[in-house]
C-alpha cells in the first residue's frame, strides 16, 4: 500500500467516527473541529442569507425599480460565495494544549491565533444551539481578564468539549495557586 493510499484511508476513518484529526504544524499539534461543523455552518448561513436576500428584494417589490434589483442579487451572491468557501474555512480552525497555554487558530484570508494562559482563564463554558444540538455538537468558550483574549471553539463534539473543559478548569486552578 502506498503513503497515500494510507493516509487516505486514515482520514475516511477519521471522518466516518467524527474524531477531529490532529494536524502538525509549526511544530505544534493542533486539533481540528469535528466535520460535522460544516453542516451546522451552512445550516446557519442558508437561513441567514435567505432572510437577508429576501430583505434585500423589498425594495424592487414594493417600487418595481428595476436597479433595486441588484441588491438582492449581490446579497445572494456573496451569502453563496460564503457558503462555498465554509468547508475551508471550518477545516482552518483548530486548537493546541501547551505547557503554559491555549492556542486558538482560524481564518482563510485574515487569520487569527490567540495563545490563552491558563492562569489567566475565569470562565470555561459549553454551549450547544439546535442545529450543533441535533448534530451532537457544541462550543466551548474561555473567558479571560481580557476581552480581546476571549475565544470561542465552535464544533467540538460534546464529550470532547466536556473532558477539555474539565481539563482546563482542572489546570486553570492550580496555574491561578501558583500566582
Amino acid at each position: 500500500m502506498t503513503k497515500q493510499t494510507e493516509a487516505r484511508e486514515a482520514t475516511e476513518a477519521h471522518e466516518a467516527h467524527d474524531v477531529p484529526r490532529s494536524i502538525e504544524f509549526d511544530g505544534t499539534d493542533w486539533q481540528r473541529v469535528s466535520p460535522k461543523y460544516i453542516t451546522v455552518d451552512i445550516v446557519g448561513y442558508l437561513v441567514f442569507g435567505g432572510i437577508m436576500t429576501a430583505a434585500g428584494f423589498i425594495p424592487y417589490w414594493v417600487s418595481g425599480w428595476q436597479p433595486s434589483l441588484l441588491l438582492g442579487i449581490a446579497l445572494a451572491v456573496l451569502f453563496l460565495t460564503v457558503i462555498a468557501l465554509t468547508p475551508r474555512r471550518v477545516r482552518a480552525i483548530g486548537y493546541a494544549l501547551r505547557d503554559d497555554d491555549l492556542l486558538f487558530r482560524r481564518g482563510i484570508l485574515f487569520q487569527r491565533v490567540v495563545a490563552v494562559p491558563y492562569g489567566r482563564m475565569q470562565l470555561v463554558d459549553i454551549t450547544r444551539g439546535p442545529i450543533a444540538r441535533a448534530v451532537g455538537l457544541a462550543e466551548l468558550k474561555f473567558v479571560t481578564a481580557a476581552a480581546s483574549t476571549g475565544v470561542l471553539i465552535p464544533g467540538l463534539p460534546l464529550a470532547d468539549a466536556e473532558r477539555l473543559r474539565d481539563h482546563l478548569v482542572a489546570v486553570a486552578e492550580t496555574r491561578r495557586a501558583g500566582l
